[in-house]
């Protein structure tokens, strides 16, 4: 049996750009092709992703995962015994991810076939690798890239559901504070701008007052944000890029 892409990114709780980037990079290519040239997986290329997924979670670069997996040396049991050792190793935080990677374990062993969607129930609705690659090719020369890199190798489901929570209550209260009228260079307003900065830079990299602008101006600028953004409540991309400037302006006279 074999599955389009759309199915497999269904399944695995990927995109397809995500898919297709596994592609290109020779990571993860499918196994067949339908006759309109679409991308046809079949169970191995589902192990496949399944072992790919388990070591982005753990944190392995793209490269180390191919280079792992590509080892004429190492047989699927081998990566699975890895991968339990390390998930054994975060046990308190992966537990959930120690089971899944225990049952595939099992399921190998007796000759169990598991489904797709055993197979990648685990990893949720997060996509490590969603816009890793435009990301790279803007950003991968600077200094924040390489430590957000750094730290969010680090960081496990856990980690980031509680920064997105973070992250979603700050967006909140700036959205309140729009719809109650409250204008963008208030003192309001610019304080939730600063925690927007400073979660930032706690989080994922330094985020000076400099930097901060340029985010409020792409937040504008690139209709991906905007609508993200706009979904919370219309109009705040641009209400939020005011508070930043608002903000930054406000460091600048002290």
């Amino acid at each position: 049996m074999s599955y389009s892409v759309g199915q497999v990114a269904g399944f695995a709780g990927v995109t397809v750009r995500t898919l297709h980037h596994y592609d290109d990079i020779g990571l993860l290519a499918p196994s067949e092709r339908s006759h309109a040239g679409h991308r046809r997986y079949g169970d191995a290329d589902l192990d496949r992703l399944q072992q790919i997924l388990f070591y982005r979670e753990l944190g392995f670069p793209l490269d180390e995962v191919a280079a792992l997996l590509d080892d004429p040396e190492a047989d699927p049991r081998a990566h699975l015994r890895r991968q339990h050792e390390l998930l054994t190793a975060r046990i308190e935080k992966l537990k959930e991810m120690a089971a899944a990677v225990e049952h595939a374990m099992e399921a190998r062993k007796m000759g169990i076939n598991l489904t797709p969607e055993e197979k990648f129930e685990v990893f949720g609705d997060h996509d490590p690798d969603q816009y890793e690659e435009e990301v790279r090719q803007r950003w991968g020369d600077t200094d924040a890239y390489r430590e957000s890199q750094r730290r969010s190798a680090s960081y496990t489901k856990e980690d980031w559901k509680r920064l997105g929570e973070e992250f979603d209550a700050i967006h909140r209260r700036m959205a309140d504070l729009m719809t109650a009228g409250t204008p963008a260079d208030s003192p309001a307003a610019m304080d939730v701008a600063e925690e927007h900065r400073q979660y930032i830079s706690r989080s994922h990299y330094a985020c000076p007052y400099e930097m901060h602008t340029g985010l409020g101006e792409m937040y504008v600028a690139d209709a991906r944000f905007t609508a993200n953004y706009d979904k919370i409540r219309t109009g705040l991309a641009a209400y939020l890029r005011d508070a930043i400037n608002a903000n930054a302006a406000r460091h600048a006279a002290t």
